[in-house]
Parts: structure tokens; C-alpha cells; sequence
């Protein structure tokens, strides 16, 4: 039962690196074909769509063979800094008041 949900994280884990050079070779090619466009410019934007997807592709399975989508995903989404911002401002407000 929990293996299923696992697989499922994965796997949206999996999606969620993908689209971000998918995305980023969307906008390129985009870029690309409005200031070309022409037929060559439409093929260059597509290969360059179709480059950050396979790029997006090729980097999502490379991080879920080694650590695990999910894994790196929350790695990136973590933010060491933030963590103790409520009690450095409650240690700022203390120090104000005395």
C-alpha cells in the first residue's frame, strides 16, 4: 500500500524536474521563433523546446536512479535560513524593549 503512494511521489516528483527545463526551452524557443518569424525560426525554436525537454527528461531520471525525486526536490524547497527567522526577530523585539 505505502509502496504505491511512493511510486506516485516519484513520479510527480519526476514531472515536477522535468518541467522546469521544458519550460525554460518553451520560453527560448519561443523567444526564438517571434524574432524569426519564419519556417527557420519555427524549427529552431522547436529544437530548442525539444532540447529542454529531453534535457528536463535525461536530469529527472538521472536524480531518480541516484537520490530519489522527492529527495531532491525537497533539498531545493528547503531554506536553512528561514528556519529561525520567527525567533531572531522575537530576540530583536526583546533586545529593543530593554
Amino acid at each position: 500500500m505505502f509502496r504505491i503512494f511512493e511510486i506516485i511521489t516519484e513520479i510527480v516528483g519526476w514531472i515536477l524536474i522535468t518541467l522546469s527545463p521544458t519550460l525554460l526551452g518553451i520560453a527560448l524557443g519561443l523567444g526564438i521563433y517571434l524574432y524569426f518569424p519564419n519556417s527557420t525560426g519555427m524549427t529552431l525554436g522547436i529544437l530548442v523546446a525539444l532540447t529542454g525537454l529531453i534535457t528536463g527528461m535525461v536530469w529527472a531520471t538521472k536524480k531518480y536512479r541516484t537520490t530519489g525525486t522527492i529527495h531532491f526536490l525537497s533539498r531545493i524547497s528547503a531554506t536553512p535560513e528561514l528556519d529561525n527567522l520567527n525567533s531572531d526577530e522575537e530576540e530583536k523585539t526583546n533586545i529593543r524593549k530593554n
